[in-house]
């Protein structure tokens, strides 16, 4: 599985699309899964750019591409979406982001630019650095982590040196 982060790159967003659609379509065939419309329609949105979406801006998007406007909408598609691993909820912003290692069983990393809102998802071993190390000296078992770190992405960093 590749552990470089990804979102602050250039790369073809068209592909992190129909991957990520791919991937979904695939996990939810094999589990039996409903991939409704509007489930694929969220998941596209969430695709297409690295920058985590709120639940309203998400309700905006499904109502303008015709899947109704009550919140449940939004709401009961993301919720879906992380229960099966093909989004994440990012804590710090209360908003969404697709899964950059769609179908993996992993521990991410967020690295969120303040000035921009992009996301850059990474790997992280928290078993392997201080909080493993913690949990272990109390005989705590880690079942999930979640590590959100802030900062400036390069792209606002370099228009900060310009």
């Amino acid at each position: 599985m590749p552990s470089d982060p990804i979102g602050f790159e250039k790369h073809d967003h068209g592909s992190c699309i129909s991957v990520g659609i791919a991937a979904a379509e695939a996990h939810c065939l094999a589990e039996g899964l409903r991939f409704t419309p509007v489930r694929r329609k969220a998941l596209e949105i969430l695709l297409q750019e690295h920058r985590a979406l709120g639940a309203y801006e998400m309700l905006d998007r499904l109502r303008d591409a015709g899947f109704g406007s009550q919140p449940p909408v939004a709401y009961r598609a993301l919720e879906f979406l992380v229960a099966n691993g093909f989004a994440h909820k990012i804590e710090r912003l209360n908003a969404f982001i697709a899964c950059a290692h769609p179908g993996a069983n992993h521990s991410p990393a967020f690295m969120i630019c303040r000035l921009c809102d992009s996301v850059a998802e990474a790997q992280s071993s928290p078993a392997r650095g201080a909080i493993g190390e913690a949990a272990r000296a109390t005989g705590f078992r880690i079942e999930r982590t979640v590590v959100e770190a802030e900062g400036i992405c390069p792209a606002c960093a370099d228009k900060a040196d310009a």
